[in-house]
């Protein structure tokens, strides 16, 4: 491909074509392609290409904490967990109803692997997508709260199709969480969708939060609707932890000598 060429597609905007094109060029002559079967290939290439770096945009834009896919997790393990009902959600059906999700159980069960894996998912399919922990919820308005800019916040949480609001429960929140998440909750009610994970029993938010009122009134209206996951069994990072204890072998006589 000539310098010419290739300047005129990186001008384009068209790299993906840019970066195939030679490859497609020879595969032409050898297969003896039409015009139009040519023009097919170089086209998908670019097609893909382009998929590839929106959905990497939109995996950057959610704040995954972790980068997680539903082929890694380990259904085996706990086998309480509806995994038909999982991959319904990682479809992204649940979004154009602007249903919710609330993902309980115990600690290391897989609540946050599972709700940032559907978040990967839905944004493969093209929904906007945005993750953070319930002290990032509370961290970010309290910041910008201060700074005055309440309002600015607040639409970066009711902007995506789905927020996932992860760990809530795993200590007590400082004072006006209630107000803030209430402020959230209520304004997606029915208009987009949340994930939320917990692993507190629900009449345990009242005093996680501080505020029983606003507590009562944040279940009142995510529960309205919302798939109700509950997920058991033992924890996957303990059994990790577990096994990588056994596969810790004492040192033998001689290798304790070699170790003095």
């Amino acid at each position: 491909m000539n310098e010419s060429l290739s300047r005129t597609l990186r001008e384009l905007r068209l790299g993906g074509m840019a970066e195939t094109l030679e490859v497609r060029l020879q595969e032409a002559t050898a297969s003896k392609l039409t015009h139009l079967e040519f023009l097919e290939l170089v086209l998908a290439d670019e097609s893909l290409v382009r998929n590839d770096r929106k959905i990497d945009r939109g995996v950057r834009r959610a704040g995954f904490r972790d980068v997680r896919r539903l082929e890694d997790f380990d259904f085996s393990f706990n086998r309480s967990i509806d995994r038909a009902k999982v991959f319904d959600l990682a479809s992204g059906h649940f979004l154009r109803g602007a249903k919710d999700v609330l993902m309980c159980g115990p600690p290391g069960t897989g609540k946050s692997h599972l709700a940032q894996a559907i978040g990967h998912a839905v944004i493969r399919s093209g929904a906007m997508v945005y993750y953070r922990s319930i002290f990032d919820v509370v961290r970010d308005f309290l910041h910008d709260e201060a700074m005055g800019g309440e309002e600015k916040v607040l639409a970066r949480y009711l902007k995506p199709d789905l927020l996932i609001i992860d760990d809530m429960g795993m200590k007590q929140l400082p004072k006006r969480s209630g107000e803030y998440l209430f402020e959230i909750i209520m304004r997606r009610h029915e208009v987009r969708s949340t994930i939320m994970t917990t692993n507190r029993p629900l009449e345990d938010w009242g005093k996680l939060i501080g505020d029983v009122p606003s507590a009562s009134a944040i279940l009142d209206r995510f529960l309205q609707s919302a798939e109700i996951m509950k997920l058991t069994g033992r924890s996957y990072r303990l059994k990790n932890a577990e096994k990588s204890s056994k596969g810790t072998k004492a040192p033998t006589g001689s290798e304790a000598e070699k170790d003095k």
